[in-house]
């Protein structure tokens, strides 16, 4: 859990209850409570690659197209 004051009141959706001191808080710019932390990008494509490094690693230029992958292509595979 965190380390914040806790509301007074029930759930109310965004809006704030003037009596209560987190409501109080959150008014004068105190950052929310996250629940769910933002993960690595790795972790939200379940430890595939992205089509950003997908397309990076096949573009003119890159290690793909300058032979650095070796006779095959293992890119992606882990």
């Amino acid at each position: 859990m965190s380390d914040t004051t806790a509301h007074t009141h029930g759930p109310n959706f965004g809006r704030h209850v003037a009596d209560c001191p987190r409501c109080a808080e959150l008014k004068a710019g105190a950052e929310p409570v996250r629940w769910n932390r933002p993960r690595t990008e790795r972790e939200q494509t379940g430890g595939y690659p992205t089509s950003r490094e997908i397309t990076d690693h096949f573009a003119a230029g890159s290690p793909h197209s300058r032979g650095d992958c070796g006779p095959v292509c293992t890119f992606g595979d882990w």
